[in-house]
């Protein structure tokens, strides 16, 4: 047996959880020989470090704080790690749970809960944060009246349940007698600012529990970059396109295009899973015609982010100047005192609102009411930023170093008489000369990853441009050498228009790579069939692959698409599996735990 083999089989018996020891498992298996042994020196100095601080027959406390955090993206994991990190330099001990693996008895013994969680769809909780809102929320939900807490909500204020779930998360637990240490603290989409206020203001009260009064804790200071983590939404990667090809045929109804980027000399590192996150910048026609109708000058000074810049920077690499929210529309009719515009906010969700959100973009609110009266600086204040847009990532580092490929379509609609355009997704398609070039940055994505296993099973499920993960997992398992099977169901409007990388699967399929695929066009036939029909179709083989392990991955529509496909996956496992409704819902809860049904729906 050879050591990485007999490092594996290790890990099966003692003394991980399934869970944890597949993400040691997968990062010890990406290690050469040298960074293993670095790493082995490393464990163990931190073995002799704990050794001299504490006495081997001191049991060690309880830590101060317990982290849960429920992801969607990995935005709040990522916050997680930087407050774990806060606390450790302000010497607070603490534990970091994914919300998926956070059970009553954690709770039982937690001192101190620091909630992170964002809010999916219509005011959801995040698929990994379900089974513990369900804890909190249901029957068996254990009364916390020893507990303090406090939630950190990230949110989108283009959403109308804008922070919902955070604010559940917080009501319920107050409810169930906690006390909170800080007050809820929320977040839009540029959410770096509000969430370091947060941290700071935790790690200090925290770190009276020990006795002490601490400054600020220094790790909040940005830390020096490395090759991996130098380019971020903030200082992107400029990437030349090395290509722009449409893979929908011309009379198709939707233009999609395979997009690649050279990250050459860049050291951008990802894994199969992740997304490459783009930063927007509005067009020059969209900011001049908005500028037509403001009474400001564009080279008005106005205050972005705490720096002075031109109103027209502000307006093209700032802030969102697209389709109107509720949010935006009620701060302008309080800015500018229309009659008409406070008599609709006072409407609440009256039909005549909605009318007036409905297709809007902001330029159409302006156009119908001028901003007369309005000062350049307090109209910036009110818009939301631009936020940058994330896409799944279409290739192996493996297959194809030094390149990130993408699958975009491209968005492009008419409403009150104006042409309109997705921001990202217009400039990607208009970006095909020699030197156009993209801003992006990586963006981990570690709730959706291939197994450590490279012999498990995998399934995957990914309509239209959701197929984009999945180019990569196969390209990657076979750039591995990896023997598990692989099995795609792709689903999209036309065979013959809109299928996706078909030369690619099917060759895939050749060769062996690709050992089942499946595929459901809705607009071929007298009924319109979709991938969760193909799902309830082969239920019993879908079954018989999850008794051997397999993993089953979903990407795509998260407000239709996602629901259908895991209903189909519910009655094909109910089905053929012969369970009731209480062992369907806890064999469903294992797949989750283990790692084996992942999701990632937009």
């Amino acid at each position: 047996m050879s050591e990485m083999a007999a490092a594996s089989a290790t890990l099966d018996v003692f003394p991980f959880e399934r869970a944890l020891a597949e993400d040691v498992r997968r990062i010890v298996n990406r290690l050469d020989a040298t960074q293993r042994a670095w790493l082995s020196g490393y464990l163990i100095g931190t073995l002799n470090t704990a050794a001299v601080s504490q006495p081997a027959a001191v049991p060690a406390a309880a830590p101060i704080a317990t982290i849960v955090y429920g992801s969607q993206t990995g935005n709040c994991e990522t916050v997680a790690k930087r407050l774990s990190e806060a606390l450790s330099a302000a010497g607070v001990s603490s534990v970091m749970l994914d919300m998926l693996d956070c059970r009553k008895v954690e709770l039982d013994q937690a001192r101190h809960l620091l909630v992170i969680v964002s809010t999916h769809g219509e005011g959801d909780p995040p698929d990994r944060a379900r089974p513990l809102y369900d804890l909190l929320h249901g029957r068996k939900a254990p009364k916390l009246a020893s507990l303090k807490y406090s939630v950190l909500a990230l949110g989108d204020s283009s959403y109308e349940q804008f922070c919902e779930a955070g604010r559940r998360f917080d009501a319920q637990l107050e409810a169930l007698g906690a006390q909170r240490l800080h007050e809820r603290v929320e977040c839009d989409v540029d959410f770096q600012e509000n969430a370091d206020r947060w941290i700071e203001a935790v790690v200090s009260r925290l770190a009276t529990v020990r006795g002490d009064v601490v400054a600020p804790p220094p790790s909040l200071a940005r830390p020096s970059a490395t090759v991996a983590t130098a380019y971020t939404r903030k200082n992107p990667w400029q990437a030349p396109v090395l290509a722009n090809i449409r893979l929908t045929a011309r009379d198709s109804s939707k233009d999609v295009r395979h997009i690649e980027l050279s990250t050459e000399g860049a050291g951008i590192h990802y894994e199969a899973g992740d997304a490459l996150g783009i930063v927007p910048r509005n067009s020059e026609a969209e900011v001049n015609a908005l500028l037509e109708h403001l009474p400001f000058d564009g080279d008005s000074a106005v205050e972005v982010n705490g720096v002075n810049v031109s109103l027209r920077t502000a307006l093209t690499d700032h802030l969102d100047i697209g389709p109107l929210n509720r949010s935006v529309f009620e701060k302008y009719a309080t800015l500018s005192q229309r009659r008409s515009l406070l008599e609709l906010m006072e409407q609440g969700a009256g039909d005549r609102l909605n009318a007036a959100l409905r297709d809007s973009h902001l330029i159409d609110l302006i156009a119908d009411h001028p901003a007369q009266g309005v000062k350049a600086e307090d109209f910036v204040r009110i818009l939301r930023p631009l936020a940058p847009r994330l896409y799944s990532i279409a290739s192996s580092p493996h297959a194809t170093p030094d390149e990130v490929h993408l699958t975009v379509r491209i968005v492009t609609y008419q409403s009150r008489g104006r042409m309109r355009g997705g921001v990202v997704s217009t400039a990607l398609g208009s970006a095909t000369d020699a030197h156009a070039r993209v801003a992006v940055y990586p963006h981990r994505n570690p709730a959706f990853r291939l197994p450590a296993d490279p012999n498990a099973p995998i399934v995957m499920i990914g309509p239209g441009t959701g197929v984009a993960p999945f180019r990569a997992f196969v390209a990657e398992r076979e750039a591995l050498g990896s023997r598990g099977k692989n099995w795609l169901l792709f689903g999209d409007r036309t065979l013959r228009s809109d299928f996706l990388y078909q030369t690619e699967w099917l060759d895939w399929r050749k060769r062996g790579a690709l050992h089942r695929l499946d595929v459901a066009f809705s607009r071929d036939g007298h009924e319109k069939v979709y991938v969760q029909h193909r799902i309830r179709e082969h239920g019993a083989m879908l079954y018989a692959w999850l008794q051997d392990g397999a993993y089953v991955y979903v990407c795509g529509d998260a407000q239709q698409m996602a629901p259908d496909v895991d209903a189909a996956l519910r009655d094909a496992i109910r089905t053929h599996g012969a369970l009731g409704d209480e062992q369907l819902e806890e064999f469903m809860l294992n797949l989750q735990r283990e790692r084996r049904y992942q999701r990632d729906v937009y």
